[in-house]
Formats: C-alpha cells, structure tokens, sequence
C-alpha cells in the first residue's frame, strides 16, 4: 500500500529535497514523473481540489515559456488552464506531495511535513 503518491521532477532541486526529506520520514511513496506520466485532468482538478486553491491558475508555474506562449494570462476559463497543464505538464507547480487525503507542494521542501 502506498502511503505517499509524490509528483516528482528529478531535474528541480526542490523536487529532490523534498523527495529526500519524504524518503527520510519512511513512508512507501509512489513517484510519478509527472513530465513523463502528466496527471490526468480530473486528477488535476482533485489535486486543486486537495490545495484549497480557489483557481487552477494558483497550481500553475507562470513564468513558464509555455504560459506566455499559450497566453494563458489572458485565459479566465479554468477547464482551459487545467487542460493546459494536462498537455503541458511543465505548467505544473513543484512538487506535489499527496498524502492522508491531503496536498502539499513542497515550496519550501518543510511544508509536506504537515501532512504526513
């Protein structure tokens, strides 16, 4: 059984510490690498859904060449933002750290504790 699924991007350095301090709390973890297996949109919106974010927008890493490209600043329809990040995963704040029902993106790598 998994206790911990953790969407994960080995390339980020807070991906890697946050994985680290997970794997240091002993706990099975699942690891998707989300840039290879992007969550699905459903699970995205579960995912928002867990943050408590009020807007898909606030999962969204909008520095991201893709966001100016798409011009998803402009874009007000949150299945479109959420469809975005479905096909480009890049999109996606990191890391995600699901556990005992809840979220947590782990900026700084310290917030998961909460909830694990």
């Amino acid at each position: 059984m998994t206790d911990i699924t953790f969407y994960h991007n080995p390339r980020c350095s807070k991906s890697r510490e946050t994985l680290a301090l997970v794997d240091n709390e002993q706990h099975q973890v699942e690891i998707i690498k989300y840039l290879e297996t992007p969550p699905t949109v459903e699970t995205i919106e579960q995912i928002i859904k867990l943050l408590g974010f009020d807007s898909a927008r606030q999962l969204m890493r909008t520095k991201e060449s893709q966001y100016k490209e798409l011009n998803l600043a402009e874009q007000d329809n949150e299945t479109a933002l959420i469809k975005a990040m479905h096909e480009y995963p890049k999109l996606i704040e990191r890391p995600i750290v699901l556990a005992n029902g809840k979220a947590a993106i782990g900026r700084p790598p310290e917030s998961v504790l909460a909830i694990l």
